[in-house]
């Protein structure tokens, strides 16, 4: 009873880290004690196509991203809306690594919006039928925290399977 307590309250807590103001809030004003991202991977198979998206708090991917390209990163209002396109989508791709039935898949990056004071990033891959296995590496923002908490919700054929990761740990694998 007390772990479904302490897994209820730690529930609670991420969807109050993931609920906001309507209106965003600046990014150096934000203050959370724990540092979680979100990906929600899903086959449709009516168009035949793995559907990720991944969501992480603004003012944790720009301090990350700002840190690795050496110079400040603003994604609720970019300077450079193709360059911010282009960190975004190598930054996820490196760090959220996805293979189905054994072989990688080459991400296609759809873009990223701000949803309060987190992104929402996308991305897509053709594939021809339902995965039986996925595996996937996920490393995100695991550079700059090392109390870094991965969610990852994965559906295939209307079956979902969750599992989090806490640093160090990036692998995860589902079979469905």
């Amino acid at each position: 009873m007390l772990m479904v307590l302490l897994l209820y309250k730690w529930l609670l807590l991420c969807s109050n880290l993931f609920s906001g103001p309507a209106s965003p809030t600046p990014a150096a004003a934000v203050v959370h004690p724990l540092y979680v991202s979100v990906s929600e991977i899903n086959y449709n198979a009516t168009d035949k196509n793995l559907e990720i998206s991944c969501k992480i708090f603004t003012d944790d991917f720009e301090k990350t991203l700002s840190s690795l390209y050496n110079k400040k990163v603003d994604l609720f209002s970019p300077k450079d809306k193709a360059e911010t396109d282009k960190q975004v989508s190598e930054y996820v791709r490196k760090r959220l690594v996805v293979k189905l039935d054994g072989k990688d898949v080459a991400l296609e990056f759809v873009g990223f919006e701000r949803e309060n004071d987190a992104i929402w990033s996308y991305f897509q891959a053709a594939v021809p039928a339902a995965p039986k296995k996925v595996d996937i590496s996920n490393s995100i923002l695991y550079e700059a925290y090392d109390k870094q908490l991965n969610l990852m919700h994965v559906s295939v054929g209307g079956t979902r399977k969750s599992m989090r990761l806490n640093y160090p740990d990036k692998e995860a694998k589902f079979e469905f």
